[in-house]
């Protein structure tokens, strides 16, 4: 992840922000559309869920140059999300999903260069969730 990736992350994040519970809503509506599977792992109100999703978002966004700060806490959320029963295929649709709610949230402004600075950003913080938690052998 460069520089202007993280700049085009965090001014599209910032667009974002006013509508965060609405984003989070979408969110989960498009991640349980393609990923019916995972709907049983969310125990509690989707609404609340969607606030704490944006928020956790909002702190890697706002973390992304201090990567050394981030990926500590990415890694202890990787093993408590498999504590619940969250599988390395679960992923995947995570990452569709949040895509598709960042270009429904933005409509003209989810540039192809912004789709490939979250889709990078994505894969880098999904890749060190998926080494700590198959590394502490709670991934199946």
């Amino acid at each position: 992840m460069n520089e202007p990736q993280i700049t085009l992350i965090q001014e599209s994040f910032a667009k974002v922000v006013p509508i965060k519970q609405q984003a989070g809503e979408i969110f989960y509506s498009k991640l349980f559309e393609i990923a019916p599977e995972v709907r049983p792992l969310f125990k509690e109100d989707v609404t609340e869920q969607a606030g704490k999703l944006m928020t956790m978002l909002g702190t890697v966004v706002n973390g992304l140059r201090e990567l050394d700060k981030i990926v500590p806490v990415a890694r202890k959320m990787a093993v408590e999300h498999a504590d619940f029963g969250v599988k390395p295929s679960h992923y995947q649709p995570v990452g569709t999903a949040l895509i598709a709610t960042l270009e429904a949230g933005l409509g003209e402004d989810f540039t192809l260069e912004t789709r490939e600075a979250w889709v990078e950003a994505y894969t880098v913080l999904s890749t060190v969730m998926i080494d700590a938690a198959e590394g502490q052998g709670a991934l199946q």
